[in-house]
C-alpha cells in the first residue's frame, strides 16, 4: 500500500511517500520511495510580518501541484498533509488551505504545537531502544522545538515551544522563552534512568552525516557543542563554501545547534541518536494506524 505525508514546515515543505509493507504477522514495514524538500521558509514572512506574502502563497501552490502529480505517478492511495508553526502563526493560513484545496485536492491541516510532539513521537523509536534509559525526542523546526519524554515505558511528558531557527534568526525569542524551556525540563524530566536524547529535523541530520558516525551510533553532547562553536564562528557564505551546504541550510544550522546543545544541557544528556525520522514519517504512520481502524 502506497502511503505520503506532506509536512509543511516554517524552513521546508517535504513530501515523503513510502510503501507500507505488512504481512499480518510482523511490524508492518514503512519503505521510503522518495522525499521531496522544497525551501519555502514562510516563517520569514510570518514570524515578523504575521502573514504569508504573495510570492510565497504562490510558490506554496505550485509546490502543492508538483507533489499532487507525483502522488498520481506514484499511485498514492492515501495522502495526510500537516502544516505547523509559521502556518498556525499565519494570518491568511486559511485561505491560502482553500486555495490550495480548489487547486489541487490536497485537504492541508494546520495542527498544534502538542499535536506535532504527539505524531513525532508515533514513530516509536524509544520503545525499540534500550529499556534502562530514558529519552527524550528533541525535534527543532524553524517556528517551535517539539519535547517529548519517554520513560519506564510510557510517554511522560511532551510540549512544544515557540523556539524555532528561524525565530532565532530575527531575534524573535526572548530570555523568558529559553528560561520557561529549562524550567519545564527541570520540573519534568523525572526519572530513575539516565536520560538519552533521539534528534530530528534537517540540522541534526546534516550534522550526523557531516560527522561521518556509522548508522545507528550516537552523537556524543561535547561533540554537538563542538560543532556549534565551529559553526558560529563562519559566516553563512563559510559555511555553505567549507561545508558544502545549501543557503537555507547554512543560516539556520547554527540557532538549531543552539537549541540542541541548550536543551541536552538542561537535561543532563550526554548523547543524542540520530535515527532520521521526523513530521512526515510520523504521519504516515498515523494515517496507517487510521486506515487500519477504518477511518
Amino acid at each position: 500500500m502506497k502511503l505520503a505525508a506532506i509536512d509543511i514546515g516554517s524552513n521546508a515543505a517535504r513530501l515523503l511517500i513510502a510503501d507500507v509493507i505488512d504481512d499480518g504477522i510482523s511490524k508492518p514495514q514503512f519503505v521510503k520511495i522518495n522525499l521531496v524538500r522544497v525551501p519555502l521558509r514562510l516563517g520569514f514572512d510570518v514570524f515578523e510580518k504575521g502573514e504569508i506574502s504573495k510570492p510565497k502563497i504562490g510558490m506554496i501552490i505550485q509546490t502543492m501541484k508538483a507533489y499532487k502529480h507525483l502522488l498520481n505517478v506514484y499511485g498514492v492511495e492515501r495522502v495526510k498533509a500537516c502544516a505547523t508553526s509559521a502556518m498556525r502563526d499565519a494570518v491568511n493560513s486559511a485561505d491560502i488551505i482553500r486555495k490550495i484545496r480548489l487547486e489541487t485536492g490536497i485537504e492541508i491541516s494546520v495542527i498544534s504545537g502538542d499535536e506535532e510532539a504527539t505524531v513525532i513521537y508515533e514513530n516509536h523509536i524509544a520503545e525499540n531502544l534500550d529499556k534502562e534509559h530514558a529519552y527524550l525526542y528533541i525535534d527543532v523546526g524553524g517556528g517551535s522545538t517539539e519535547l517529548t519524554f519517554f520513560a519506564e515505558g510510557k510517554l511522560r511528558y511532551k510540549e512544544s515551544f515557540n523556539i524555532g531557527t528561524i525565530r532565532l534568526l530575527k531575534n524573535l525569542v526572548t530570555e523568558k522563552n529559553w528560561d520557561d524551556m529549562r524550567d519545564k525540563l527541570k520540573q519534568n524530566l523525572k526519572t530513575k534512568f539516565p536520560v538519552t536524547a533521539i534528534g530530528s529535523g534537517g540540522n541534526i541530520n546534516k550534522i550526523f552525516s557531516l560527522s561521518k558516525k556509522k548508522e545507528g551510533k550516537p552523537l556524543s553532547f561535547d561533540l554537538v557543542k563542538d560543532y556549534y562553536k565551529e559553526f558560529s564562528n563562519f559566516t553563512v557564505e563559510e559555511r555553505m563554501r567549507i561545508y558544502k551546504l545549501r543557503d537555507d541550510r547554512a543560516d539556520v544550522i547554527v540557532p538549531a545547534l543552539q537549541i540542541y546543545v541548550n536543551v541536552m544541557r538542561w537535561a543532563n544528556i550526554d548523547e543524542i541518536y540520530v535515527p532520521k525520522i521526523g513530521l512526515a514519517d510520523g504521519l504516515v504512520q498515523h494515517l496507517y494506524e487510521e486506515i487500519k481502524n477504518g477511518q
